[in-house]
């Protein structure tokens, strides 16, 4: 089949081609298996059937032609186990194709698996289900490789890497690490990066192998090279299963990083099924690139969507997934994320899984009429329920994360008090073309598995002389910087998101793409979290302190009125009040001093506490009354209570 053939999908050739049922793929129960595949252009489909994921086939079937572009066959045996693909003729051509809506795969994707996934549940996975909700979302993203690869992880080398190390305690009483680590910290969920199967590394290769994973092949299979055993079609879905719910009796509830803005190759399973019609191309047939990675997902068509919708609702239910990261949602449209929301709402809850994005793309994009991209600039268009990642706030807290030299507020950067003090509202007034509904919408961060990590970024701001930077010395002046860093989003209106390590000064050695760095770069390093203890609890203090204060986890559409007093002192030093901040209601002064002096301001009217400065974010030391002095020290915050009655 001809690609240009099908540059223009419009509305009639999904009116006629839509599919809304929600059987597609391989459903294997009661004894029998039933396949339904949707291409809408072949002339022919057959079904092909292996014993495993390497033998020539045993059986060949021809699948019947139904309505809407589904073509369909009704086995009376129960396939579970066996694997499958099938072979389409259109326009003179044979193509063979695993199911793009296959749910088990063998070794490195290539067939697809028939599977009863009620059979892959773990023991007591049928009683799994999250922790309560915490008066705060507070996000740890995290690499299932780099969480315990490195051999202080305490994990069994068999583990390391795996899936099965989320199960695994590690702690020797010295120091909490892994799992114990998360548990002790406090945050509420773990952002897994990518964990459906992914093409950038090979499954049967070396286990050196490292890659971020933003390479879709199967979207409903779990990755098979984090599985003890990737030809086993079963094994990585019950231990997905495992790590999700190990997760969830220690407290913490999952976040899945999606990607359906592209797919590892435009030579996929969902192009083989239906040529030209899930990607996005430009009037010349050329490609679209907006992804930077070869290929544009066409969200908008109706499949496209459909398929998007499906497979979300398919991790939420198959495997308790409680929220969903979107890569570069801005390559998605408005009306499609708002779709996920109301869906997901319907199935689970209003607000129950979270939903967030980056509201940007690499590049321009075409996108079907009458749809909108899910961009910084359509913010007032998505649901208050669907939120974005916070560059601004991360720019202006630490500088511009391409360059790594460019300070921000924290490590020497002139003109950031306004920008800070607009964070600290969750941009409410907006800034630019970025204007959130309401705080729900703003995710508040200053590091991610992209760029610079945030120890990275302060030792190339800030050098200490002209011989090479030393990432492993830990230096007492950038642990004030990286206090005052976090001190500052973690006061921020807004959801809390984090980078796992950041709270011990991860390293990536300067490396500021490291998505197919080796493992050694990657991998947190856990007796680093012994040498950093300190700045540890402080972030387990900042974590706790949090959650105690109303004012700052509100995400009301009118929560940044709160804030009042809102000032700037002097370059580096600003202040404001958040009314109703407290945990009984009371007003808390929040200020910031990222100047080299310390910094002396009036108390206002009341009996004030200091419930955290850039030593300890968990106290209560007596401040004084309106009209004495508190003094914060250079490159430190400073949050204080009023005190009722």
């Amino acid at each position: 089949m001809e690609a240009n053939k099908f540059i223009q999908y419009g509305r009639e050739f999904d009116a006629a081609y839509r599919y809304d049922g929600k059987d597609l793929g391989a459903v294997c129960a009661g004894g029998r298996t039933v396949f339904k595949f949707w291409s809408p252009e072949a002339e022919q489909v057959e079904l092909s059937l292996y014993r495993d994921d390497v033998s020539d086939s045993f059986e060949v079937r021809p699948l019947r032609r139904d309505g809407q572009g589904v073509w369909s066959l009704a086995v009376d045996r129960d396939l579970h186990g066996t694997f499958y693909d099938y072979t389409v003729q259109a326009g003179g051509r044979r193509v063979r194709t695993a199911d793009p809506y296959a749910v088990a795969c063998g070794c490195n994707g290539a067939r697809s698996m028939v599977a009863d996934l009620s059979r892959t549940d773990p023991e007591g996975f049928d009683r799994d289900c999250p922790p309560p909700a915490q008066p705060e979302q507070i996000i740890y993203e995290l690499h299932v490789k780099d969480f315990s690869y490195d051999p202080d992880s305490g994990v069994p080398p068999e583990y390391r890497g795996k899936y099965k190390a989320f199960s695994f305690r590690a702690g020797d009483g010295r120091l909490p690490r892994c799992m114990e680590h998360l548990r002790s910290l406090g945050v509420t969920h773990v952002q897994l990066m990518p964990v459906f199967d992914f093409g950038s590394v090979d499954e049967a290769g070396d286990g050196r192998q490292f890659n971020w994973g933003y390479d879709p092949v199967n979207y409903n299979v779990p990755e098979g090279s984090y599985s003890t055993d990737p030809s086993d079609g079963t094994a990585r879905i019950r231990e997905c299963k495992e790590m999700i719910q190990a997760l969830h009796q220690n407290g913490l509830r999952v976040v899945m990083d999606v990607v359906y803005n592209h797919t590892y190759r435009e030579d996929s399973w969902l192009e083989r099924s239906a040529p030209g019609y899930y990607y996005r191309r430009w009037e010349d047939g050329t490609l679209s690139d907006g992804s930077a990675c070869g290929n544009d997902v066409a969200a908008g068509r109706a499949m496209v969507d459909n398929y998007i919708v499906s497979s979300v609702l398919h991790w939420a239910r198959e495997y308790h997934i409680d929220g969903f990261r979107f890569d570069l949602m801005g390559l998605l449209t408005v009306e499609l994320m708002n779709r996920i929301r109301r869906e997901l709402d319907a199935a689970f809850g209003p607000g129950e899984k979270l939903v967030y994005g980056e509201p940007w793309g690499a590049q321009d994009s075409p996108l079907e009429p009458g749809t909108h991209p899910a961009l910084k600039s359509c913010m007032g268009m998505l649901d208050p329920g669907v939120g974005a990642f916070c560059d601004l706030t991360r720019d202006a807290v630490k500088g511009d994360s391409f360059r790594e030299t460019s300070p921000g507020f924290v490590n020497g950067g002139e003109g950031f008090e306004q920008a800070i003090l607009h964070a600290a509202g969750g941009w409410r007034e907006g800034s630019g073309d970025f204007r959130p509904n309401s705080c729900s919408q703003v995710v508040n961060y200053i590091s991610a598995h992209d760029n610079f990590t945030l120890w990275d970024k302060l030792v190339m701001c800030l050098p200490e002389g002209p011989e090479p930077a030393d990432f492993n010395k830990l230096r007492p002046d950038l642990l004030e910087r990286n206090k005052l860093a976090a001190f500052i989003y973690f006061t921020c209106q807004g959801m809390l998101f984090m980078q796992a390590g950041e709270e011990f000064g991860r390293t990536k050695h300067g490396e500021g793409n490291s998505y197919r760095s080796p493992p050694e770069i990657n991998m947190l390093r856990w007796e680093r979290a012994r040498r950093f203890g300190a700045l540890t609890d402080y972030y387990r203090e900042l974590i706790r302190l949090r959650k105690s204060l109303p004012g700052l986890c509100d995400k009301s559409p009118d929560a940044a009125s709160r804030l009042t007093a809102r000032a700037v002192h002097r370059p580096g030093t600003v202040s404001f009040q958040v009314e109703g901040g407290g945990p009984r209601g009371e007003r808390l002064l929040i200020v910031h001093n990222a100047g080299p002096e310390t910094f002396a301001l009036p108390l206002p009217d009341g009996r004030w506490t200091v419930r955290a400065d850039g030593q300890c974010a968990d106290q209560h030391r007596p401040a004084g009354h309106g009209g004495n002095p508190v003094t914060v020290p250079p490159y430190s915050g400073m949050l204080l209570l009023r005190e009722e009655g």
